[in-house]
Parts: C-alpha cells; structure tokens; sequence
C-alpha cells in the first residue's frame, strides 16, 4: 500500500501547506486618490509583518487616514512623503510612471491605476524605467525583462527596503523553520530516492537512484507525477 506523495498532500491545500495568518497586518496597497490629486503623509512608524521581507511603512495625513506601504530603503519615521503627479522625484514618493525621467528607480509597481501596486515588492529590489513610448511606460523588473505599463501606473521612487536580509545566515534549524512557515512553505524538503518505495515513486533500491524514467507525461496522475514533467528535451546536451 502506497502513500500520497509531498506533491499530492500540498496540493490539498490542508493548513500544514499554508501561510500562517498569525502575525499579519494589513494589505499593503496605494489609497484610492483622484490621478489629478497629490496628497502629502507623514511616516508614523516603520514595522514588521510576518512573512514579508519589506519593512511597513504607517504614513499619516492631516486628516487622520492611514496608509501601509512598503518602506524605501533610508526612510525615517517624521519624514514627509508625496503621492500623486505633483511630487517630486525624491526616494519614497510615489507618483506615476509617466512623470518619472528615465533611469528612475522604483518598487511596488501598479500593473493598471489605482490596483494598489503589483509588482516589485520584495525587500532590496528594484525596477528602472527605460523610457516613455505613448501611453506606455518601458520598465525593465529585476529579472532584467522588459515590460510595457501604462504611464498613468504608480509607483514609489527609490529601492525597497529589507535588502541583504538574505545574506544572514540562519544558525539554526529552528530558524529556518519558522522562516519557512511564515510564508507557507514546507521545510526540510527531502529528496526521492532518499525514501522508501512506498513513499516516493523514486524510493526504494539497494542505492539511492530512480530506477526509471524521470521525465513523465503532462497527464500523469498526481502519485506518479514527479521528476521532469512534459520536459521538452532529455539526455546529454550536443
């Protein structure tokens, strides 16, 4: 008798596969504003969410509304930042993309106006604008692709903050895991052929190798789908 594979139980969707609410705030999104109005804040605070490698920044207006958004890299709690065309191209402002000369760097990026910001959201990343063609913008992501938004998208000025979080090591097992679980993902992660037959269509053998094909079809069902699925190419590259 076999048992559901790792691929087959995540797939359920059951709450050891999800993201722990524990320790969230609130979504992170541009306030819904006029595209002709420009609106001034005050950052309040800077926090943590669980889960989230950006900083929070609380930014407050005269009349008392509250916005959450990711922090620019070197913002400071009292400093004034500007949402709306009428801002000036300064680190933590947030303006449109067409109103941004070319070589801006920006973060949280609006696919369509007033979606509250899309792209770009990690701590330490970046986008560049490349240059205005009509009503689009041309902006190349992280990834080093190119892209073409709408100029009247938004988007914050400057680098995200939270960079280099990475580059610290763990230390412990303990704190790899509760990494992982804050964002839903599951840890340690083992490998196939190190189970048993009954575990993993790969385990089992007196040495740890698959004993059969890896590559399997797009409809394989899901307790025989693991290795290269519907891979295009196999075998040595010539």
């Amino acid at each position: 008798m076999g048992k559901k594979i790792l691929p087959q139980r995540r797939g359920r969707g059951s709450p050891q596969f999800k993201a722990a609410k524990k320790g969230k705030l609130v979504p992170l999104k541009y306030p819904q504003l006029d595209p002709s109005v420009t609106k001034e804040y005050k950052v309040k605070d800077i926090i943590h969410e669980r889960g989230r490698s950006v900083p929070i920044a609380v930014l407050v207006a005269d009349d008392g509304s509250q916005v959450y958004l990711p922090a620019a890299r070197q913002l400071e709690v009292g400093q004034t930042v500007k949402i709306g065309p009428g801002a000036e191209v300064k680190d933590g402002n947030v303006l449109p993309l067409g109103s941004m000369p070319e070589g801006t760097l920006v973060f949280n990026i609006e696919k369509v106006l007033n979606d509250g910001g899309k792209f770009v959201r990690s701590g330490g990343t970046y986008a560049i604008v490349m240059g205005h063609e009509g009503n689009l913008t041309s902006v190349k992501m992280p990834s080093g692709k190119k892209v073409l938004i709408p100029s009247t998208s938004r988007a914050t000025v400057g680098i995200a903050a939270g960079g280099g979080a990475e580059e610290k090591p763990f230390l412990k097992a303990g704190n790899k895991k509760r990494f992982m679980r804050s964002r839903g993902r599951k840890w340690p992660l083992v490998r196939g052929v190190a189970m048993a037959a009954v575990y993993h269509p790969h385990g089992g053998g007196r040495h740890q190798h698959p004993g059969k094909p890896t590559t399997v079809a797009r409809n394989t069902p899901p307790g025989r789908k693991v290795g290269h699925i519907a891979a295009r190419k196999t075998g040595r590259g010539k």
